[in-house]
């Protein structure tokens, strides 16, 4: 029997029994929130500091909050870890992501989301059940045959969504990337490829995703050519990392479209080829190129780099001038865009949870099943997606409004009409 639900989490006809459940539920979700911090920390137990304390350890907890689930509206007190790790890369501080209660989770996980995860982590749906009661406390009454008929389904889901006619959507933005991940693809060199845009009001939106050998030019050149067939245009801009394949492809396929090379990627790749004591003043002068108030001040934070690393390390300064033009292209447009166009950041930060869920499995599984549940994390991430800042610069933009220092100049003719 099905019973409405206060927001409260009381319910018309509240009973002694709807209390219990919500107790119940409370306790088993904070039971499977402790084992989780606890298995992440004994994993990163051997990470130490230079005085031998550990860099990963419990920090008390969250602060509560209130979690919509079957049972009701239940307080919950995430425990909290301090992770005191630095990725190399960023040179941020890494965080553990609970893959039970994310931040930003108010209410309990669809299964639409849950079931990619499991199958994500090697589980086949005959063990999708007994996992789904630890996961959630409950099997949800799915049986393996509807689970096998659920994934048949998401499988067809990501067909029709490459199959899609793209004409009647304009994509100004576009950002490319090939995302490694550790599941289930036939070929242990395959990447996911995936390419989102940005549309003409701002919105961000998947636009395609599937896999390719090495992040090749076939690989890149055979998804854009379908892109282009159905209907896809030109970008005017599109942004990705320094891999070749990629911008091959786009050449052939869009000319005329500009690049824009990633920032993020750019930085280890030259933060690579330094001394590690070197690597943070290097990186402190890369961020005065990229952060730079204008284009003039970024090509100056170039010169600056060049004459203070170029005697000793001229491959190194190779590597950031060689494509000077194309990663301070993003200077070119409205500056509140500037943020969003000098990285990858809207691909990486939306597989970073992936990679956070998912481990090294054993059997290639199903080449299509594994990019069907990686699709479905994506289209319920993508629900969570903000539109990019002034997003009524857009379509400007598309128009071919010129842009000096981030402000708009010059108002073409097809604009003002």
């Amino acid at each position: 029997m099905l019973t409405v639900v206060n927001e409260d989490g009381t319910t018309p006809h509240s009973s002694l029994i709807d209390d219990i459940v919500r107790e119940g539920a409370r306790r088993m979700l904070a039971a499977a929130l402790e084992a989780e911090v606890n298995a992440y920390i004994s994993e990163l137990a051997d990470q130490r500091d230079d005085s031998g304390r550990r860099l990963v350890v419990r920090n008390g907890f969250h602060q509560p909050r209130k979690v919509t689930t079957a049972a009701g509206a239940i307080e919950v007190k995430a425990p909290q870890v301090n992770d005191k790790r630095v990725d190399e890369a960023t040179g941020e501080r890494k965080r553990f992501s609970s893959a039970i209660l994310p931040p930003w989770a108010r209410k309990s996980p669809k299964i639409s989301e849950v079931l990619p995860l499991l199958y994500l982590h090697g589980l086949s749906s005959g063990d999708f059940v007994p996992a789904l009661e630890q996961f959630l406390g409950s099997s949800a009454g799915l049986s393996p045959s509807t689970i096998t008929r659920l994934t048949a389904q998401w499988q067809a889901d990501h067909k029709a969504f490459m199959d899609r006619d793209l004409s009647a959507t304009d994509y100004i933005y576009v950002w490319a990337d090939g995302v490694h991940l550790r599941i289930r693809l036939e070929e242990a060199k395959a990447a996911v490829l995936v390419m989102v845009g940005v549309r003409a009001d701002g919105t961000k939106e998947l636009i395609a995703m599937t896999d390719g050998y090495r992040e090749s030019s076939e690989a890149w050149s055979a998804l854009m050519r379908d892109c282009a067939r159905r209907g896809m245009r030109a970008p005017v801009l599109a942004v990705g990392d320094g891999a070749l394949g990629f911008w091959n492809a786009l050449n052939e396929v869009f000319p005329e479209t500009r690049y824009q090379r990633c920032w993020v990627h750019k930085t280890a790749n030259v933060l690579d080829a330094l001394p590690k004591s070197a690597q943070p003043a290097a990186k402190r002068a890369i961020q005065e190129i990229y952060n730079a108030e204008d284009k003039e001040h970024a090509a100056k934070a170039v010169a600056a780099f060049a004459k203070q690393y170029g005697a000793k390390y001229p491959k190194v300064v190779k590597r950031l001038t060689d494509d000077e033009e194309e990663q301070l292209a993003f200077f070119d447009f409205p500056a509140e865009h500037w943020i969003h166009l000098r990285t990858t950041n809207p691909i990486e930060s939306t597989f970073a949870t992936v990679r956070l869920r998912t481990k090294v499995t054993k059997g290639a599984g199903s080449r299509a099943a594994a990019l069907a549940m990686v699709f479905k994390l994506i289209e319920s991430a993508q629900e969570r997606w903000r539109a990019v800042n002034a997003p009524h610069l857009v379509a400007l933009v598309r128009a071919g409004a010129r842009f000096e220092r981030g402000h708009l100049v010059e108002r073409p003719e097809a604009v003002a009409a």
